[in-house]
């Protein structure tokens, strides 16, 4: 099997995994903690994909400072629990990527979820080796690594191990997976399993209901 990429890109959160289970309650607690009121009812889904730093400043109203004492918080609870701990595949997604790995194109994670998170999880469900390279944001507190970042360096680091990046394309669920690709002109295809809504669709080039609609677009002949 051949694909029109030579190279795929993987949001994390809402795509490959659903770490709301563990997300929701750590965010709840370091709210309590510091006297704000729990996450509202219309923000849930909001909180699962974004940077934490800015969803703690635009969602919960903090300062930068209370923001970056926040996120601290947040991962001293993340690492506590297990980077991996109350995280799911979603179903059929794995046998995407052991597909897409199969046909020999290169694959790799362009995730806001700090890096150590994001590898830990691949590693806890045998899915590491399948990628060329893991990538995602800096772990420290106080630095906004946007999707552009990420997606930046995991461009770059792909094309340092030899991979074509000439024809990439990114799989995500959120409106600030499309803003960051498109700073670095790489299209993205939706994943309507995540936590985004129709609203961030725009801008996309194709949408995927499941899993298993992705691979007639990654993958010819499947």
């Amino acid at each position: 099997m051949e694909s029109p990429w030579s190279c795929i890109f993987w949001d994390v959160d809402g795509t490959i995994a659903d770490a709301s289970a563990g997300i929701l309650p750590r965010v709840g607690q370091v709210l309590d903690e510091m006297g704000k009121p729990p996450i509202a009812d219309e923000h849930v889904n909001l909180w699962i994909g974004p940077p934490m730093l800015e969803s703690f400043q635009k969602l919960a109203g903090l300062s930068l400072p209370d923001a970056t004492a926040a996120v601290g918080r947040y991962r001293e609870l993340a690492s506590s629990e297990g980077y991996s701990t109350a995280v799911r595949i979603y179903p059929g997604v794995e046998d995407v990527i052991r597909q897409v790995n199969r046909a020999g194109v290169p694959q790799s994670t362009a995730s806001t979820k700090p890096g150590n998170q994001v590898l830990s999880i691949l590693q806890n469900h045998g899915l590491a080796p399948l990628f060329t390279t893991i990538h995602g944001s800096i772990p420290d507190p106080d630095v906004l690594d946007t999707k552009a970042h990420v997606l930046g360096r995991a461009l770059d680091d792909m094309k340092a191990h030899g991979v074509d990046i000439s024809r990439p394309v990114l799989i995500g669920d959120r409106s600030h997976d499309v803003e960051g690709a498109n700073e670095h002109g790489v299209p993205v295809i939706f994943a309507r399993w995540g936590f985004g809504g129709a609203d961030e669709e725009e801008g996309t080039i194709a949408q995927a209901d499941a899993p298993a609609d992705l691979i007639p677009l990654l993958l010819r002949g499947a």
